[in-house]
């Protein structure tokens, strides 16, 4: 139930925020909330971004100032639900400006981006609202103990936090910034605060590896339970990196030692705590051609988006729907099937891929599928995930190639909710450059197998942690 009226008294003064659209049946549709009208205030707080929005907006009784498109300001009282949402979205998402990077990391890979690319890949953020939010991993140096306040009064977890090396002079040393060994004080507040925190370590050849990670990993074990993961991934290093700090990158023999070393700690852990805890990147199983760790060490995979379990999701997907196709027969194509696509993506899982596609051959024999891996030329061969391949670099790898029906590629390639590459080429650029159609694959091994025993259209894609 809600009520409102128009303001008679004087404007409040402070931040605005445009409203960008409302949805279909919402408590703010029922209100004559429109688009490009601005919210000014709840409750009598003014909104610095969406922590104080969502935080504010769980109470069961508002009073929302609503500044009109024609400068009319209204008064809405609303009653609701305390976990009953407005229904508005805004046209910064954030809410504010997004608060960019103060330190001039050793690693950074946007320093070793090539010039001439669109200007958000160029932007370096270290805002803590998107670890919330997006997922990303912050190093704490832009935060002030305001920020930390915050988080702990509105109960935010987990927050996602790039460690590097936690010896204070190494960390201020890899992260350019006089404050980086400092900022670690900050995590002991949100540990006495019971905030929920990830982990992570860009592990860089001679900076931060061997007993410097062994040093790392036994500081952070005093932050369990609330720490509940970190990661532990290469440094990519592109082909870009004339007049930066002097690294190389892992050989098989250095990826062998790391993964050693993790191991014999995430034993030491699961047997004090239950939980690994401590966990390797994907690639550094590919560099150390060792087999990629059963499910149970990925501890529910809290580090999936950090390309850590990636792998080892994948082929336990694939398995399940393999193993479904010959107990339930009847749900999928005849097995006499003939059909002939093409398939390609980055470096990293093409021994996998080739593996996976044999042993679907052994059922469905009649489907010919032309792989193609591609070769990672504009960054430079180092750069093996799918994730940062360019159209160019498909479309000169796979230009006069047998493509059969279809092209598929892996939605990672994409920037998120478009069809747009890195390089600004789109789908359809590729497709008419290559005069074939081309299709996305989910990161998930059942839409892997349904994307070619099934026309394109007929399956759709779900995560493939649900």
């Amino acid at each position: 139930m809600s009520d409102f009226g128009r303001m008679d008294k004087g404007v409040v003064e402070g931040k605005q925020h445009i409203i960008h659209r409302v949805i279909e049946g919402s408590i703010a549709e029922e209100m004559e909330i429109e688009p490009g009208d601005s919210l000014i205030s709840i409750n009598g707080n003014e909104i610095r971004d969406i922590f104080d929005y969502q935080f504010i907006t769980e109470d069961s009784f508002l009073d929302v100032i609503i500044r009109k498109k024609n400068g009319e300001e209204w008064e809405l009282e609303i009653d609701k639900d305390e976990d009953e949402d407005l229904g508005i979205e805004f046209e910064n998402g954030l809410m504010d400006e997004y608060r960019s990077c103060r330190n001039k990391c050793v690693f950074c890979f946007i320093d070793q981006m090539p010039p001439g690319m669109r200007d958000s890949l160029y932007f370096k953020d270290d805002d803590s609202r998107l670890s919330f939010l997006q997922g990303n991993y912050v190093t704490l140096t832009n935060m002030s103990d305001q920020d930390i306040d915050r988080i702990i009064r509105y109960r935010l977890s987990p927050i996602n936090i790039s460690f590097q090396a936690m010896r204070p002079e190494l960390r201020c040393r890899m992260l350019n910034n006089r404050f980086a060994g400092e900022a670690l004080k900050k995590v002991d507040r949100l540990f006495e605060a019971g905030i929920g925190m990830n982990g992570q370590i860009v592990l860089c050849k001679g900076l931060n590896d061997g007993e410097e990670l062994e040093y790392s990993i036994r500081e952070l074990t005093k932050y369990i339970p609330h720490l509940k993961s970190v990661s532990v991934v290469p440094v990519g290093l592109t082909k870009y990196r004339e007049g930066l700090y002097p690294l190389t990158g892992f050989e098989k023999e250095d990826a062998i030692e790391i993964l050693h070393l993790i191991h014999s700690w995430q034993d030491r852990l699961f047997k004090e705590y239950g939980t690994h805890f401590i966990h390797a990147g994907d690639e550094f199983y590919i560099m150390a051609d060792m087999e990629i760790p059963p499910a149970e060490s990925y501890d529910g995979y809290l580090q999936y988006e950090n390309g850590v379990g990636m792998i080892r999701s994948f082929l336990d997907e694939f398995e399940e729907c393999l193993s479904d196709i010959r107990e339930h027969p009847e749900n999928y194509p005849p097995r006499e099937l003939s059909r002939e696509l093409s398939l390609s993506g980055g470096l990293l899982m093409q021994d996998h891929i080739r593996e996976c596609l044999r042993r679907l051959s052994g059922i469905y024999p009649k489907i010919r599928v032309h792989y193609y891996p591609v070769k990672n030329l504009f960054f430079g061969e180092r750069i093996t995930v799918s994730g940062l391949l360019t159209g160019q670099d498909i479309i000169s790898t796979l230009k006069g190639k047998e493509l059969g029906e279809i092209l598929l590629l892996p939605e990672n390639l994409l920037r998120a909710d478009t069809d747009v590459l890195l390089d600004d080429l789109r789908l359809k650029d590729i497709s008419v450059a290559l005069q074939v159609p081309v299709g996305i694959i989910s990161c998930n091994g059942e839409d892997f197998i349904r994307k070619i025993i099934m026309s394109s259209g007929s399956f759709t894609k779900k995560d493939s942690r649900e």
